[in-house]
């Protein structure tokens, strides 16, 4: 991760590397499932919520109720489908690089 690496992407521009890391992350997962042959009856929510979170990726700084909120549904979508197991998880840890919600 990059944050654990302290690095930034070379990207030429001052982009937040967490809002990188999550994209790179959600598009992986998205390719994922795009090629998982088998249907299963939460597909449809999982596709989504991932075009939710790489919309929220392009947007700039996504907010981190909205992000927890549709990784919760793509859990619950896909969490039985070991296949996709690694690229759920690299999105959960590019989640969680936007902290903890503040408290109300």
């Amino acid at each position: 991760m990059l944050r654990s690496l302290g690095q930034r992407p070379v990207t030429g521009s001052d982009e937040d590397p967490r809002v990188a890391e999550l994209r790179t992350a959600v598009s992986r997962l998205r390719r994922e499932l795009a090629a998982l042959p088998s249907e299963f009856p939460d597909r449809a929510i999982a596709e989504d919520e991932l075009a939710a979170l790489a919309a929220m990726a392009t947007g700039g700084r996504p907010e981190t109720p909205r992000l927890r909120r549709s990784l919760l549904l793509i859990a619950g979508a896909i969490g039985s489908v070991s296949a996709l197991a690694r690229g759920l998880s690299d999105v959960r840890e590019a989640v969680d690089l936007f902290g903890e919600p503040p408290r109300t």
